[in-house]
C-alpha cells in the first residue's frame, strides 16, 4: 500500500501508547495541519514499513511527506517547513 499523502498533509505512523505521537497530533491539530494517522499495531505490514524506514527500529511517530521523504519524531515546525505552510 502507498502511504504517500496528498499535498499539504502528512501520514503519521503511531501507536496508541506513544506520548510523542499524542503531542505531535495535538500540535498538528492546533496549527490546522492535516494528517492521516496509521496505528502500526493495528494495520498489517506497517510496523515492518516503519522499521524499514528507521534502521530496523519501530520508532514512532514516523512521518511521510507528500514528496515521499520521511522524518522520525519531527517537530511541528519541521513539519510546517517541509510542507511549506
Amino acid at each position: 500500500m502507498d502511504y504517500t499523502p496528498d499535498a499539504g498533509t502528512i501520514t503519521m505512523f503511531s501507536t496508541s501508547w506513544c506520548g510523542y505521537c499524542r503531542r505531535l497530533k495535538s500540535q498538528l491539530d492546533a496549527q490546522g495541519i492535516g494528517y492521516t494517522e496509521v496505528n502500526i499495531e493495528e494495520v498489517e505490514g506497517t510496523a515492518e514499513l516503519v522499521a524499514s524506514l528507521n534502521g530496523g527500529n519501530q520508532t514512532v511517530p514516523t512521518v511521510i511527506f507528500p514528496d515521499g521523504s520521511t522524518a522520525t519524531n519531527p517537530s511541528v515546525a519541521d513539519v510546517r517547513t517541509r510542507l511549506s505552510v
